[in-house]
């Protein structure tokens, strides 16, 4: 598939272009494998650099295709290692900026369906999103719209999907760099027009943050995933030594077992886990508080937020 990538990228270097036929025939062509090769992806972001415009054709192939790679080109598969997010930011970061909306859909569609993705990628992108927010320029803006800072749909849609992935900090779970990130661009859009998307971001994420709770293992590392898949392909691997191993490494299999063989459980249940997580401590308290005072006012966001945390007590 190589050599059909590269006459594309040739004759888009020549016209700024590529039409629906030729996406097409990569699919037909060069794609009728499944396979997509390091050399072939970093071929088709040399395409997306150079093309003018991006009609909706490329865009979903070229997602599809980059997605395809960092998620299935190695085993594991669904799984995004350091190297591989590492690979993915040069890529896209070659100016010190995301250019297109593809690029930030590759990005966030990976931590989408990803079943673990490094932090630096999700800080990368939410990285992105906020300096686009408090820059008014970017591939969210409408190919880079000058503005006043605000929150639009499609920023606030990516945020969600980026902050809520499963490859993220944990399924459904908040961080608290992330709350802290909303409350920054919350403070900074204070007097703007922004999205309604963007008002309910804000208080599921930093009433998730506060009242969620999130699995100590609920996403095993790459190298961590690789090993157990090599035990389940290793017909002569020794279970009792496997299973030894897992007790000792992660604490809640343990007592999972000893449940199991009648030993008293010390560890918490998952609704006990949920019930402490919908407490707000005195450190997450004082956390919110330190929160609400950086800017020295109380507002309107913030006054709902405080509302919906007392009424789910």
């Amino acid at each position: 598939m190589t050599q059909h990538f590269t006459d594309l990228a040739r004759r888009a270097a020549a016209d700024g272009h590529v039409c629906a036929q030729e996406v097409l025939a990569l699919r037909r062509q060069g794609w009728d494998d499944g396979v997509i090769t390091r050399d072939e992806a970093e071929a088709l972001f040399a395409i997306n650099n150079v093309i003018g415009s991006s009609d909706i054709e490329w865009v979903d192939f070229f997602v599809e295709a980059i997605v395809h790679f960092v998620l299935n080109g190695t085993e594991p598969k669904y799984q995004c290692d350091d190297s591989e997010a590492a690979w993915l930011i040069v890529q896209i970061d070659h100016d010190g900026m995301v250019e297109s909306m593809a690029e930030l859909e590759v990005i966030t569609r990976i931590i989408e369906r990803a079943e673990n993705v490094p932090l630096r990628l999700k800080d990368y992108a939410i990285a992105q999103i906020e300096n686009e927010v408090f820059s008014g320029v970017g591939p969210t803006r409408c190919g880079g719209e000058l503005s006043d800072a605000h929150i639009t749909s499609a920023e606030a849609n990516i945020l969600r999907r980026v902050i809520f992935g499963s490859g993220g900090h944990g399924p459904a779970s908040v961080s608290q760099s992330e709350a802290e990130m909303l409350f920054r661009l919350k403070d900074k859009t204070l007097d703007s027009q922004n999205a309604p998307e963007w008002e309910k971001l804000f208080l599921d994420g930093a009433a998730n943050y506060l009242k969620g709770f999130t699995f100590q293992n609920a996403q095993l590392d790459h190298s961590r995933m690789k090993q157990l898949e090599e035990f389940m392909d290793d017909n002569q691997a020794n279970v009792g030594r496997f299973i030894g191993r897992v007790v000792r490494e992660m604490p809640q299999v343990a007592n999972n077992f000893g449940k199991v063989f009648g030993r008293k459980q010390s560890a918490p249940t998952i609704a006990e886990q949920a019930d402490a997580g919908e407490a707000v401590t005195a450190q997450e308290n004082a956390w919110l508080n330190a929160m609400i005072e950086k800017d020295g006012e109380l507002d309107d966001l913030e006054r709902r937020l405080l509302k919906r945390l007392s009424e789910e007590d």
